[in-house]
């Protein structure tokens, strides 16, 4: 792992991997570059619900449809065809998929049932991050693009080890890309925290913190795991995800730099975002 120089950042190609807590502007600025019409933008999620969760997503989708007699008939015909609309702004059909635990009743899915998606999902992912070098070559070679931004799934955290020195997702990853995180404030948490209670999303956990979070869930609300409103416990769950992701955010960023949630707001345009790195690559030791 070698950080480029400010002087090769500003004249060389530009790779680069955003990560940290999803809602802090990875999307956002991912899709400012390529807006720029530079950069060639690489979404970890959509790969991951295209090319590996894609036949998962549409097989769940199939087999809700097989329910209603209506649709079973013309699914068994042949007539229509169901499948993800999934994009980059819009990952929708993957999130529905992974699903929540808890009570069907109220679209929970058995907690075995979401152990198994979330470790489709982990594979997945894994996968999806190991594919970046190969789209850096495809950028370059198929569609002339020298800039590079991969755009990190929120979870990124939870399939590395960043305490490794021979972790190969990470050894892959910062041998070929800048990695960048997007660093956020208490307030960013809490911001985040009264966004998803507002909206809960199904996320990625490792399955020793799900585990964890799930037994303990179990006896503090004292209830059986049929019986568990999904929605209460991810609501339960987020913040302890976002307190256990957090120091495993910091040990990526030594195999990178890091920039603050503000500054990344502030942007808008590419010129902008070279300009801090640039400046970041200047003393990449200093707090953010």
């Amino acid at each position: 792992m070698t950080l480029p120089t400010p002087d090769a950042w500003r004249t060389d190609p530009k790779r680069v991997l955003l990560f940290g807590m999803s809602g802090l502007g990875k999307t956002h600025i991912a899709s400012l570059l390529r807006g720029s019409g530079d950069w060639f933008h690489y979404s970890v999620d959509y790969r991951i619900g295209t090319r590996y969760m894609g036949e998962h997503i549409a097989d769940n989708f199939k087999r809700e449809a097989m329910k209603v007699p209506f649709l079973r008939e013309l699914l068994m015909t042949d007539s229509v065809h169901i499948g993800s609309n999934i994009a980059f702004e819009n990952l929708a059909p993957l999130s529905t998929y992974l699903g929540k635990p808890g009570d069907p009743a109220k679209g929970g899915l058995p907690i075995d049932e979401y152990r198994h998606r979330q470790d489709q999902h982990r594979h997945a992912e894994i996968a999806s991050l190991l594919d970046t070098t190969h789209f850096i070559r495809r950028a370059g070679e198929l569609y002339g693009y020298a800039n590079f931004v991969c755009d990190s799934g929120g979870s990124i955290c939870e399939v590395v080890d960043p305490d490794d020195p021979d972790d190969p997702v990470l050894r892959e990853l910062s041998s070929n890309l800048l990695m960048v995180w997007i660093k956020g404030s208490e307030a960013h948490t809490a911001e985040l925290v009264r966004r998803f209670d507002r909206a809960p999303k199904p996320m990625y956990y490792q399955p020793a913190f799900l585990t964890a979070c799930w037994t303990a869930y179990l006896a503090e609300k004292d209830v059986t795991e049929a019986r568990v409103d999904p929605d209460d416990f991810i609501r339960w769950t987020y913040a302890r995800a976002l307190a256990h992701r957090q120091p495993r955010y910091a040990a990526m960023a030594r195999w990178g730099v890091t920039v603050t949630a503000e500054q990344v707001a502030g942007l808008r345009d590419a010129e902008g975002f070279n300009a801090l790195i640039a400046q970041t690559l200047e003393n990449p030791a200093a707090p953010a």
